[in-house]
């Protein structure tokens, strides 16, 4: 059985759809990896932000430590990030700043 929380609130950050949507706005390129996360994994969705570029797996992590928790938990091999690295927060644009503080930048942010 799949976990259905995230997929109830439509535009939420928490919403796999909607995330990627912000994120492509934002000038950034995004693949959906995966959401087929089961019931009690407290995974939600990953994606891979700008492939070509920084590699960036951003994962949606909810209900790990207690319920109502959310966490972003962020992963590039250990090059800009420790391993098992997370945001907790539930606003898109403290995970828009964190990543442009961190030089990931969209394509509306480049130098050509």
């Amino acid at each position: 059985m799949l976990h259905q929380d995230s997929q109830k609130r439509k535009n939420s950050i928490t919403t796999q759809g909607y995330f990627i949507k912000r994120l492509r706005d934002s000038g950034y390129t995004t693949c959906r990896i995966f959401s087929g996360y089961k019931i009690y994994d407290p995974r939600r969705w990953t994606i891979l932000l700008n492939p070509e570029e920084e590699a960036v797996f951003i994962t949606l992590v909810q209900n790990k430590r207690e319920y109502g928790d959310i966490y972003f938990e962020i992963s590039d091999g250990g090059l800009r990030f420790p391993k098992n690295y997370g945001i907790n927060t539930d606003s898109f644009e403290v995970i828009l700043s964190f990543l442009t503080e961190k030089g990931i930048l969209g394509l509306n942010g480049r130098q050509t």
